[in-house]
């Protein structure tokens, strides 16, 4: 199993392919929560996306941290997935 520094890391580290305009899927399971926790942080500092839940928990969590969310049904396409 990876130590949960490393899933830090790793979701931390996928934050530098996030751009403003984006259309970002957020996965689930511990390293995808990582990553929605840092992505919420980014977007309190200005950063512009709409993000994608796949699960209702990684639903809540984003709501939860301020990312803006966008159903599958919306979109045409997403432009980078964070998944553990």
């Amino acid at each position: 199993m990876i130590p949960n520094i490393a899933k830090q890391n790793a979701a931390i580290a996928a934050l530098r392919y996030i751009d403003d305009g984006m259309i970002v899927g957020l996965g689930t399971g511990s390293t995808s929560a990582h990553f929605v926790r840092a992505l919420g942080e980014q977007i309190a500092q200005g950063l512009k996306i709409k993000g994608v839940p796949t699960s209702e928990a990684t639903r809540a969590l984003a709501e939860q941290v301020g990312v803006p969310l966008i159903e599958i049904s919306q979109v045409s396409r997403i432009d980078v997935d964070v998944d553990g």
